[in-house]
């Protein structure tokens, strides 16, 4: 039994495999929209056309019901999309949640540098893993999603205490017991306190095995859309793998860009300012 008739003439119904409730003619609307991109910012009907296989009658009729929409304009001749477009876009990432969307900017820094990627929000006087890629097993204890460690004794954590503002941090410094770990931990208020002047003017923190004998760190922050720091990042690896030097030459930049996509993505999220 042949299907309903889309909008442009041809049959809804599933063919080629899929299944009745397939709606051909939104499936062609989707293709015409997604002719555009970087290289395609502008298009003709025709151009249109040979990109997604249809009539130039069908390509036509789309491209001006999109048109009525508000997702494409057109100066006569040539068809371009909207700003609008975006919303269809903006309800996914709406919906995620900051680990959401940071987890596949750290998948792609992993994949990039070799080295465990990681993400953490400050939790009293601790870090709490929020999202983790772990390449290989650097530390003794394994570190997942909740995994809490104190925050004077990592990277991320000293990003995190330097974006607090003086009378917040002043009450961690308080609170904080400071417990060493190796005998390189920062071990006092007034150690940590002269370290996050450092990390603030440099913008990243570099923790040389605090934590643990052999782990070393790299960390920057990651700010909301109000421009406060909303999280930490960070890349972690051996001692006998890279130098501090090689760790700021091999890992901040892509570690920098990794935090500035994210932070895109938050700003994208974002609900308008009144």
């Amino acid at each position: 039994m042949d299907g309903a008739a889309g909008a442009d003439g041809t049959p809804d119904a599933a063919d080629g495999g899929r299944g009745t409730h397939h709606v051909q003619s939104l499936e062609r609307g989707l293709a015409v929209i997604t002719a555009f991109g970087p290289a395609t910012p502008q298009l003709t009907l025709s151009e249109v056309a040979k990109a997604t296989g249809l009539t130039r009658a069908a390509a036509r009729r789309f491209l001006l019901t999109l048109v009525d929409l508000g997702y494409v304009r057109s100066d006569g001749r040539q068809f371009s999309l909207t700003a609008k477009v975006l919303e269809l876009g903006y309800s996914f990432l709406s919906s995620l949640s900051l680990p959401g969307l940071a987890q596949p900017h750290l998948e792609r820094l992993s994949a990039e540098v070799s080295e465990s990627s990681s993400m953490s929000v400050l939790d009293g006087t601790d870090i709490v893993y929020v999202a983790r890629v772990a390449v290989s097993r650097i530390m003794a204890v394994t570190i997942s999603v909740g995994t809490r460690f104190p925050a004077h004794a990592t990277s991320m954590g000293h990003v995190l205490l330097s974006g607090l503002s003086d009378d917040v941090l002043e009450s961690y410094l308080t609170a904080a017991s400071f417990d060493r770990f190796t005998d390189r931990t920062t071990g006092s208020a007034e150690a940590l306190r002269s370290e996050l002047v450092s990390v603030r003017e440099a913008g990243y923190a570099l923790v040389d095995q605090e934590l643990e004998d052999g782990l070393r760190s790299i960390a920057v922050p990651v700010h909301g859309a109000d421009g406060a720091v909303a999280a930490a990042v960070n890349l972690s690896t051996h001692a006998s793998r890279r130098s501090p030097e090689a760790m700021r030459a091999e890992l901040l930049p892509p570690l920098r860009d990794a935090a500035a996509r994210i932070e895109a993505d938050l700003a994208a999220v974002a609900p308008p300012r009144a």
